[in-house]
């Protein structure tokens, strides 16, 4: 029984990965392909969570109702409460010489 040459079997495997449209791999380093071929797991996700319907798109869709959302109003509030003690957001940087970082560098 005569046996069949490597270089012929590598040549055999490059064709066939060429018409299988698959990655060439002769020496068996790791690629990643198989993660990169795995089904995406966002869509099926997406689909196992409700849409949340919100206050804000209830007022958006029906003008007339103006439904009162209280989660955001006490939101804005413990905001304004916080800008009152100097605790709220710092104020954006109008020139690069009113920016903190400017100030640092120096």
């Amino acid at each position: 029984m005569a046996s069949v040459l490597p270089s012929r079997i590598a040549a055999l495997n490059r064709l066939r990965c060429s018409l299988f449209q698959t990655s060439y791999n002769p020496t068996s380093q790791r690629t990643g392909a198989k993660y990169l071929r795995r089904r995406l797991q966002g869509p099926s996700m997406m689909q196992y969570y409700p849409q949340e319907f919100t206050i804000a798109q209830a007022n958006k869709i029906i003008p007339g109702w103006n439904l009162i959302d209280r989660l955001e109003e006490m939101r804005l509030d413990d905001v304004e409460q916080k800008k009152k003690r100097g605790k709220g957001t710092p104020k954006k940087a109008k020139t690069a010489a009113d920016s903190r970082r400017a100030s640092r560098k120096r």
